[in-house]
């Protein structure tokens, strides 16, 4: 199963749908309403604690590879490293680093041929958008994308490498990014496979196991939620929806597909 085109299915950019939530009678994401909900309460507050306490994997205990993938140890794949583990909350860090051990993986099991540096160049910046720093009114993946070419470019890394990076992600929530070079598509299975869970045809219970005990997922279904919600609030303008979407909302009104929201609830993940 394709994680990527499952995700956008299901409408990923998740800023688009979590933007159509965050008005008064939805489903509350922020710390105060999940932890008013008496059936969130106690779960939100698990995973609040889990999301900003300090990260297991800071560099000393950095490890030179994970379920048989290795990780990238050129000087500017750690100036990356450093970069998303200084802005990004640690379970946002250890989400990135996962994307890399998932697309990496889907990546072999396809057969694919990849520069392995530039699938984790691209899939450890993928979510700067997200962050304090780098969040703005453009859709998050642009920002992301904007930045990571910016500091890629800055640290002497070539303009043609960094457009490719530059398009692994901005197209990791389009299923468009899934017809392009293996560098590119990755980033979006990998980040889908994250988000729903990896392909257990491609990816045994034993490696899913691995990847999580090296990178703990702490608290990610609602911390990320709600760090999209907060996007969202501060920048609405930015939030992605293709124009069909808002034809289909107009027009074909008995329509209701599956919110994103309820997906990540129902992704085999505990947390």
């Amino acid at each position: 199963m394709d994680r990527r085109n499952l995700l956008c299915g299901f409408g990923l950019s998740a800023l688009s749908l979590v933007a159509r939530k965050s008005h008064a009678s939805s489903l509350e994401v922020t710390r105060g309403s999940l932890l008013a909900s008496p059936q969130l309460s106690l779960r939100a507050s698990k995973a609040i604690a889990l999301a900003t306490e300090p990260s297991p994997t800071e560099a000393s205990a950095w490890p030179s590879s994970v379920a048989g993938v290795a990780l990238p140890d050129s000087k500017i794949a750690r100036q990356a490293t450093d970069l998303a583990r200084t802005v990004s909350p640690p379970y946002l860090f250890n989400h990135c680093v996962r994307t890399f051990l998932w697309g990496s993986l889907a990546g072999r099991a396809m057969g694919k041929n990849f520069d392995e540096e530039m699938l984790y160049l691209a899939c450890i910046l993928h979510d700067l958008g997200l962050t304090d720093r780098y969040r703005g009114d453009s859709p998050f993946e642009i920002q992301g994308a904007e930045a990571a070419r910016h500091f890629l470019e800055d640290n002497g890394f070539s303009k043609q490498s960094a457009e490719i990076i530059w398009d692994g992600i901005a197209m990791h929530t389009s299923p468009i990014g899934g017809f392009k070079r293996p560098e590119i598509a990755l980033v979006g299975e990998g980040a889908g496979s994250d988000v729903l869970g990896p392909d257990p045809a491609r990816i045994h219970a034993d490696v899913v196991a691995e990847v999580h005990k090296a990178f703990p997922r702490l608290g990610f279904k609602i911390a990320f939620v709600k760090t999209c919600a907060d996007v969202v609030r501060k920048y609405p303008r930015g939030a992605s929806a293709g124009f069909m979407r808002d034809v289909r909302e107009r027009y074909a009104t008995d329509y209701h597909p599956k919110n994103f929201c309820d997906r990540i609830e129902g992704a085999p993940f505990s947390e």
